[in-house]
């Protein structure tokens, strides 16, 4: 991986919802990751301010373990503010114009 993003230390926090676990605070922008439905598509998608930047399939080092159930969580007024623009983005493909309407990974 190649991006900039990649080589940030984000400090992840658990948001509560269950397709958008994770969300971090870099550099004054928000950070979210959606989970998506691995293996029929990428581990997940990474947006910056509410616009994808790209999918990941490994996670870069930096970015220690993704895991909601230990990132200490959001209060719930940010955890909205943070899930605000991508909240209608859960199918995968959906930022693009294309969800996925499987129904054994995105329904």
């Amino acid at each position: 991986m190649t991006q900039p993003e990649a080589l940030a230390r984000p400090e992840w926090r658990g948001t509560g919802h269950p397709r958008f676990p994770l969300a971090a605070a870099v550099e004054g922008h928000w950070w979210v990751l959606r989970a998506n439905i691995f293996p029929d598509h990428c581990l997940w998608t990474l947006f910056v301010d509410g616009v994808v930047r790209y999918d990941i399939e490994k996670v870069p080092r930096s970015w220690g373990r993704l895991d909601s159930g230990t990132a200490p969580p959001l209060d719930a007024a940010t955890a909205e503010t943070v899930l605000a623009p991508v909240r209608h983005l859960v199918a995968y493909g959906s930022e693009v114009g294309r969800p996925c309407d499987s129904p054994f990974c995105c329904d």
